[in-house]
């Protein structure tokens, strides 16, 4: 079975405008259909769940959902019915603002650094979104074209 590198970078958002979530819903239903990479949790700690708490989703809830195999606009159509989901512009904006100004660790931004071959002498943004689609990318490379 196909192990599959998610590609869709947390910098996009669907018309929600919900930075990361198309990633989360992909990541998500992947390893809910066993595809996933094994590199990729299909729910983390970082970004998956800042995304879900700025919401207001429960991550049980939100398997849960995921499980029923939605495509990614039934998932926002779920998020919009469910109760005490916090989809208010200020909140969007609060939330997105986080997750493009997040900056990993020294240690993080070198492991990736040096993993995709790049200097780590400040020339790459050092943003985690940035960051994470080099990673993304190297590892989709390694996995589906060098082989």
């Amino acid at each position: 079975m196909a192990q599959i590198v998610p590609l869709i970078s947390s910098g996009i958002a669907g018309p929600l405008g919900v930075l990361h979530l198309p990633r989360l819903w992909q990541k998500a239903s992947l390893a809910a259909a066993g595809k996933l990479h094994p590199d990729y949790p299909g729910i983390g700690c970082g970004y998956d769940q800042m995304t879900l708490d700025a919401l207001g989703i429960n991550i049980d809830t939100f398997k849960a959902f995921i499980d029923t195999k939605p495509s990614y606009t039934q998932l926002e159509s779920w998020i919009r019915s469910q109760p005490g989901v916090n989809l208010t512009k200020g909140n969007i904006y609060k939330h997105n603002a986080a997750i493009r100004g997040y900056i990993h660790g020294d240690d993080v931004r070198k492991g990736i650094l040096d993993a995709c071959g790049l200097p780590d002498d400040g020339s790459v943004n050092p943003g985690a979104v940035d960051l994470n689609n080099i990673d993304d990318w190297n590892t989709f490379w390694n996995v589906e074209i060098k082989g």
